[in-house]
């Protein structure tokens, strides 16, 4: 290892001019680049001046977008668009990982935005916000609208047409359940549906977990389980049937500055574009009149 390749606390303190424990301070949150060896923090000369110089011009890496949480077909189908039209000059992901994960990573600087939803739409103005508040760095983040979406239960069809569309006697069915990871939004919507039928996911007989809605409704097309919570469009795309239990805010939160990159406000002229309208309409549940309205954060 080439020594003067690395600085310590204190030389990466001197460089920066900052105090040592303000060097610890952007260690403990992911905020600066530093790998740990037999016990002692050291920091790559070259990261630190890249991430001087990321810091300064709004972000070196600009021409890409890393997007993770809550997964959602529309949003996959503009991702997709968008990604196809600026290529090569730019790349955008996105790995669908569940809200709860995803804020993880959007908190470990792992990800640059961080898809989610939390409940239902007309109490989304609360807990979205205090859902982000939970993260220490919440202050830095915006949160913006997507669009709405109709959640409910995905059923397979020949399942459908067995027990009928009333989910409080669907909730009393012995059914296999594609339950979701912990912190997944559907999970959570999952919860309040059984809360409103003094239920609980204990009573429910899971027979797989999936870790995105699309997965969840696949394991039901391929008989692997008979129902589950999620959106209409996911339920759309496999097949499936669909019995609505209300509709969601679908939100995204970034840090202020890639809320500014040209490259995240092209993503969402392209999913207000008449392509991506249309595709809504074809999917059905969905409302994308206030898409781009920012929610919380921006002061």
């Amino acid at each position: 290892m080439n020594h003067d390749s690395y600085l310590s606390v204190k030389q990466v303190a001197e460089y920066l001019h900052l105090n040592e424990k303000k060097v610890y301070e952007l260690v403990k949150d992911n905020q600066i680049p530093a790998t740990k060896v037999t016990g002692k923090w050291l920091f790559p000369r070259n990261l630190i001046d890249r991430w001087i110089t990321e810091s300064a011009y709004n972000g070196l890496l600009s021409d890409r977008l890393a997007i993770v949480g809550s997964d959602d077909p529309l949003f996959y189908r503009a991702v997709l668009q968008y990604t196809n039209a600026i290529a090569p000059h730019g790349l955008v992901s996105y790995f669908p990982t569940g809200t709860g994960t995803g804020l993880k990573l959007l908190q470990m600087r792992r990800a640059d935005a961080c898809c989610l939803h939390w409940g239902p739409s007309e109490e989304s103005h609360l807990r979205h916000p205090a859902l982000l508040q939970q993260y220490r760095q919440a202050n830095q983040w915006v949160l913006v609208h997507l669009f709405r979406r109709e959640q409910g239960l995905m059923l397979h069809p020949e399942v459908y047409a067995r027990v009928g569309n009333d989910p409080e006697q669907i909730f009393r069915q012995a059914l296999r359940w594609a339950g979701r990871q912990s912190g997944a939004g559907s999970q959570r919507f999952l919860q309040d549906m059984l809360s409103r039928q003094g239920l609980n996911l204990d009573a429910l007989p899971l027979s797989q977990i999936a870790h995105s809605e699309r997965e969840a409704a696949a394991l039901i097309a391929m008989r692997q389980a008979d129902i589950a919570a999620g959106a209409r469009s996911a339920a759309l795309e496999c097949g499936l049937a669909f019995i609505p239990f209300g509709w969601e805010a679908f939100d995204i939160a970034l840090p202020r500055n890639i809320w500014f990159r040209h490259l995240f406000q092209n993503l969402l002229k392209c999913l207000r574009a008449d392509s991506c309208q249309k595709a809504a309409l074809v999917y059905q549940g969905y409302d994308l009149e206030q898409s781009g309205e920012l929610r919380w954060g921006g002061d």
